[in-house]
């Protein structure tokens, strides 16, 4: 108890002194505030995350968090913000998808990591906008167009979000993988990055152009849900994979490096969709290696490595799935 009283005295006292703190992290994120009022609270939000960061930080944690970007925000802003408004878990897996082919019998690397193989494209960006599904289905078509053809192109989320409604994603207020597959098989094909660019608006008109098309697809497959040696077998065998994870937490939202491990994770509600580009172990901690859509700055350059093996920690194989016959 008095050890802990010390703590919350020094604690106490170097808050007093963050003003430069403060300083210098608004000028590292470029962060400014419509008035002083605003400006206040955002920095009580910001010394309450600067608190939980020394504590986690203190306790000898597998992965450490950090004051970043999203430092000014509390996980209910943060949420509403960058994360889906819908419980990805509860979509219906239907429709034209293939039926799951398991190698069972087929030994498995101990190491992946698909952007050794060209496959990835870089890490980008959604911005406050919940159109994470939207990015991780684009990570999987990608992945797969250069597996078959050689070419790694970056394809169109915006596309995904202005035109894929019928197929029942909801742009900025959240969606599904499986949605958007079936919508670039009902549709044709999607377009490239290129030539229809991100914006992060969700009341945009479908623009979708034949000529720009990027890439095509004819089905999509189901991995079996929450067992995470098909979601091994599948990215060691297929590629990077979509997969839906519980991304609620501040320690997600402030993640800097390490294997992630949140006990309060759900496998269950699902609010985050990311993609799986590999795995492996670091000092005989098994992880998942996951590409994250919050720009390079979160994280290991928009990297994450996640808990593997741990009773499928934060759903991350509750729902992964991935496109197949993806061609120009």
């Amino acid at each position: 108890m008095k050890l802990l009283m010390a703590l919350a005295t020094v604690i106490g006292a170097t808050i007093a002194t963050l003003d430069d703190d403060w300083e210098l992290w608004k000028s590292q994120h470029d962060k400014s505030y419509e008035d002083e009022a605003t400006e206040s609270v955002r920095r009580l939000v910001w010394e309450d995350n600067w608190r939980f960061v020394q504590r986690h930080n203190s306790e000898g944690h597998s992965f450490q968090v950090e004051m970043n970007k999203f430092a000014d925000l509390t996980s209910e802003e943060f949420s509403k913000l960058y994360l889906s408004k819908i419980n990805m878990a509860n979509s219906t897996r239907s429709r034209k998808k293939s039926p799951f082919i398991s190698k069972a019998h087929v030994a498995l690397p101990s190491e992946v990591d698909w952007r050794d193989e060209g496959v990835v494209t870089k890490v980008k960006d959604q911005g406050e906008c919940g159109s994470c599904w939207a990015f991780s289905a684009t990570g999987s078509l990608e992945g797969q167009l250069a597996l078959n053809t050689g070419d790694l192109v970056s394809l169109s989320e915006q596309n995904l979000m202005d035109c894929s409604d019928d197929e029942g994603n909801y742009a900025c207020d959240g969606g599904n993988m499986d949605n958007a597959f079936q919508y670039v098989i009902d549709n044709g094909g999607i377009d490239t990055e290129k030539c229809y660019s991100y914006t992060a608006d969700d009341e945009s008109k479908c623009d979708y152009k034949e000529s720009c098309r990027g890439a095509t697809c004819t089905g999509y497959v189901d991995v079996p849900s929450g067992i995470e040696y098909a979601l091994q077998s599948s990215v060691a065998n297929i590629g990077p994979i979509s997969v839906s994870i519980d991304a609620s937490h501040t320690s997600f939202q402030l993640y800097s490096n390490g294997i992630y491990d949140e006990e309060d994770c759900s496998s269950f509600y699902l609010d985050h969709g990311v993609l799986a580009v590999g795995y492996g172990e670091d000092d005989d901690v098994a992880y998942w290696l996951v590409k994250n859509s919050w720009g390079r700055s979160w994280g290991m350059g928009g990297y994450i490595k996640m808990s593997r093996d741990k009773d499928n920690q934060c759903g991350i194989a509750t729902q992964a799935s991935f496109p197949t016959g993806v061609d120009t």
